[in-house]
């Protein structure tokens, strides 16, 4: 029998046979998640000239208890066009231009009105005091997102003050997801003997939309051979990445490996070192990756995490590395003889707690879950205090 591969072996075969998807131009406003497929500079100075900080009066540095007579004021969008002398100054908006002449601003609780269209300055001026100068934030031509960014609502905004409308984007992937089992019914549908409802087309989903993926095609396959080629035949037409949960193992009722076959899907592994998440799948066909995943709810979302979140974020373009930190166990967990585990864990200031029962049927042990420790293969059990890596979810 094969060497089950490790959980960094399966991720790396992954992603050796990812190629990205093309780009595409999309409206800034439409771009949040999106993974930047170019770098953005910045097309002008950002601010684009001298602005004040404060709502107040420009004017010349000083000491304090001058009056100064008001001669004009420069407000968001209207600059003022008087150029102030030393006994002068204007009044001034936040984010207004700076007018010529003047060497600083001084906020409004810093003066006092003197009814005759003159202010008292009650605090010494400093040279430059309050003003925020042009390129401060951006140069002109600067690098400000690379290429590969995930992009969120600071980013989006960023690209806009750099003078961007559009921006090139790597595609979302097209997935499919195929669920298998006859016992499966809709989710709130009444049960018979030996059904249960259907989670995993749900979680699953969500999972992809998380990562970036469009959710293109869904269907629940029977256990039959022939329904679960057809179904497979229909998917790979159709995405970018199909995902299987349930029927890759070895049972009687187990189709997806020959079907898969029968379909021309290539495998490159099947089985990992992994609890929960042994007989998971992976294998290409032309264009297009295909992941078996087990059926058990809890196996189905730890291999997705562990392997086709990856694919998925580098199909985009987006940085595939590994989300590691090092906790401490607060309780003890047992080792596994042959297979690493993933133990659902709450994470606080460096230490790692299971969530609860870890069996691959619990998917409570998901709930309130920031990470999978990774307790390593072995003998006797991994104690309180023990450090671990965390991949986080």
């Amino acid at each position: 029998m094969a060497r089950l591969l490790s959980i960094d072996e399966a991720r790396a075969s992954v992603l050796e046979t990812v190629v990205p998807l093309d780009g595409e131009r999309v409206a800034v406003q439409d771009a949040l998640r999106r993974v930047l497929a170019e770098d953005v500079a910045a097309a002008n100075d950002v601010p684009p000239f001298d602005n004040s900080a404060m709502d107040g009066f420009a004017l010349t540095a000083g000491p304090p208890n001058r009056t100064l007579r008001i001669v004009g004021e420069s407000r968001a969008g209207a600059p003022a066009t008087a150029a102030p002398s030393d006994d002068e100054a204007i009044r001034v908006s936040t984010g207004a231009v700076v007018p010529d002449g003047t060497e600083a601003v001084v906020p409004v609780e810093q003066t006092s009105a003197d009814g005759d269209g003159t202010i008292t300055i009650d605090a010494e001026v400093r040279p430059a005091q309050h003003i925020r100068r042009a390129g401060e934030d951006m140069k002109r031509g600067e690098r400000v997102l690379r290429s590969g960014t995930v992009l969120g609502p600071a980013e989006l905004g960023v690209a806009v003050v750099a003078g961007r409308a559009h921006l090139d984007v790597g595609r979302r992937p097209r997935v499919a997801l195929l669920i298998t089992g006859d016992e499966l019914r809709d989710p709130g549908e009444p049960l018979g003997p030996g059904e249960i409802h259907e989670s995993n087309g749900i979680t699953l989903g969500a999972l992809v939309a998380q990562a970036g993926g469009d959710v293109v095609h869904k269907g629940r396959v029977g256990d039959s051979r022939e329904a679960t080629e057809q179904a497979i035949a229909t998917a790979l037409q159709e995405a970018d990445v199909l995902i299987l949960s349930g029927g890759v193992s070895v049972g009687p009722h187990d189709h997806v490996k020959p079907a898969l076959e029968a379909n021309g899907v290539e495998e490159r592994f099947w089985r990992v070192a992994l609890r929960p998440g042994k007989p998971t799948w992976f294998g290409r066909n032309e264009d297009t990756l295909v992941f078996g995943l087990p059926g058990n709810p809890v196996s189905a979302m730890v291999t997705f995490l562990l392997f086709v979140r990856p694919a998925l974020q580098r199909l985009q373009g987006g940085d595939a590395t590994t989300r590691r930190i090092r906790a401490t166990l607060t309780e003890p967990v047992p080792r596994i003889p042959n297979r690493d585990e993933a133990v659902r864990v709450k994470l606080d200031n460096g230490t790692a707690t299971p969530t609860g029962p870890q069996g691959s049927h619990q998917l409570t042990s998901m709930l309130a879950a920031d990470g999978l420790a990774i307790v390593t293969a072995g003998d006797g059990t991994a104690d309180e205090g023990t450090k671990v890596d965390v991949e986080l979810i």
